[in-house]
């Protein structure tokens, strides 16, 4: 007699069909770079779900609880367990997904990694400006200002 192992191992039926969540600056044009690389990697896979912080649209609830103003200051993803990742750990776990993890493999050792780390914390200081873009805290402003328009269009 053979036992029956098929509920052994339950998915739960609320997995998500993507194995990381990608919480990225739709306004960017570096960013949008690199999106449209990972989205041709991806290839239809449904590997990586892409989600703009940029538009009015986001909502922290539904994206590991990032706030609009912490996802614009540092790149954020989400695991399906809920986990946040942010800064190079982000790419590094979305290239491992995408079978080329080998790109950011360096970026966990121990000299290079700190170095590595360092620099994304430059770019992500200096992102907005490089970019042409208005300072976070007018984003976050401009943001919060549209948001606290009412259905009809009226803004308080």
């Amino acid at each position: 007699m053979t036992a029956d192992t098929s509920a052994s191992n339950p998915v739960p039926a609320t997995a998500p069909p993507w194995q990381i969540k990608l919480l990225y600056d739709g306004q960017c044009p570096l960013c949008l770079r690199e999106v449209n690389f990972l989205q041709k990697k991806d290839a239809d896979r449904g590997l990586v779900a892409f989600v703009d912080i940029a538009s009015d649209r986001y909502r922290p609830s539904d994206h590991g609880g990032v706030s609009f103003e912490d996802a614009m200051g540092r790149i954020h993803a989400v695991l399906p367990d809920g986990q946040v990742l942010q800064n190079v750990a982000v790419f590094r776990h979305i290239y491992d997904v995408l079978g080329m993890g080998w790109v950011y493999a360096p970026t966990a050792w121990p000299v290079i990694g700190p170095m590595i780390d360092g620099l994304y914390s430059l770019w992500a200081d200096w992102r907005l400006k490089l970019t042409g873009r208005p300072d976070l805290a007018t984003l976050v402003a401009q943001r919060h200002e549209r948001l606290a328009c009412d259905v009809k269009g009226r803004c308080r």
